[in-house]
């Protein structure tokens, strides 16, 4: 498919604008406090299959739902779990997407065909707005081309997407920087954490009294987490220590080497806010290789996350995680 359309760049104060765009059916990109999203209307199916088709996304792909105040759950959920409320309460709005059953009216296409839905309440003012500018909830993946970093920045959005939406909503900077925490409530035995991110596991359970599960390869139901994602073009590689670094720099070639490291002056810093930017740097700036210093258990669990959805692919990864 060809796309040659104008996409529009709204300030704040043109909110009204964007939302019109969405109820005709169109797509526009929005800031949320974890990474931008590609927002359209929940009832439409012909709305969704334009996400798809802009991100260049497979439709089986779950969709994360936002509503924009907590009345909005009762269109998009049926029989909640006794633990959904008490989560609602602690965390919304804010970073935590959880997974219950959805209601009938809700589109399978929102839900990649599952019975169930993800659904959160950004943070973000702006998102708020647009949502209840809109007068129903949206779906919103992240606002960009399918296994590429996500977009902490309209103009990450308009790299990936410019010509493919109608319009980005320009909002600044994400302040988190990477996704939501996915907590499902209803496909397991005990509430299991499907992908970590901006709420900790430790957070969660101090609400719930109780410990969660983490389902670690990523099933169907967690939306973003069942095909490559995150990557720069360039290749990643991770070195637990800066010995194993130092090691493999003796025989590695030369070339133009982008460095992150938490501890390591002179490096640039891996930080969860900045770690998409970073990759997206990489590539626009044309480096051969993207090496990361870190200790993943050292690391919070969702930046260590998506820096083994990174490489997880790259055939170096698995010999030099085992280097000192």
């Amino acid at each position: 498919m060809l796309f040659a359309m104008k996409t529009q760049i709204f300030t704040p104060d043109q909110i009204e604008d964007a939302a019109a765009l969405i109820r005709n059916l169109e797509i526009v990109a929005f800031p949320t406090e974890t990474v931008y999203g590609l927002g359209a209307s929940i009832f439409s199916v012909e709305a969704i299959q334009k996400i798809f088709l802009a991100k260049g996304r497979p439709q089986d792909n779950p969709l994360i739902a936002h509503i924009a105040h907590l009345d909005q759950i009762g269109l998009l959920t049926k029989e909640l779990p006794n633990t959904f409320y008490p989560l609602v309460e602690a965390f919304f709005p804010g970073p935590l997407t959880l997974v219950v059953k959805r209601a009938d009216r809700v589109p399978e296409m929102a839900s990649g065909g599952l019975a169930t839905i993800a659904l959160r309440q950004p943070a973000s003012e702006l998102a708020l707005g647009l949502i209840q500018a809109v007068g129903e909830p949206l779906v919103a993946p992240s606002a960009n081309l399918s296994g590429r970093p996500s977009s902490t920045s309209a103009r990450h959005v308009l790299d990936d997407l410019e010509g493919r939406i109608a319009a980005v909503l320009d909002g600044g900077d994400s302040l988190i920087g990477i996704e939501s925490t996915v907590l499902d409530l209803v496909s397991f035995s005990s509430p299991t954490i499907l992908r970590p991110g901006g709420v900790s596991s430790g957070a969660i359970e101090a609400v719930l009294g109780r410990e969660v599960d983490h389902y670690s390869t990523g099933p169907k139901g967690s939306p973003g987490m069942r095909y490559r994602h995150y990557a720069p073009k360039a290749p990643v590689k991770l070195f637990h220590s800066s010995e194993a670094f130092e090691n493999y720099m003796v025989t590695a070639p030369p070339c133009r080497r982008l460095v992150l490291s938490q501890a390591i002056s002179g490096h640039l810093p891996l930080e969860m806010k900045s770690f998409y930017a970073t990759l997206r740097r990489a590539d626009k700036e044309h480096y051969d290789e993207v090496v990361i210093l870190a200790g993943l258990e050292q690391l919070d669990r969702g930046l260590a996350n998506r820096i083994e959805k990174v490489i997880e692919r790259n055939s170096q990864w698995l010999a030099l995680r085992q280097l000192p």
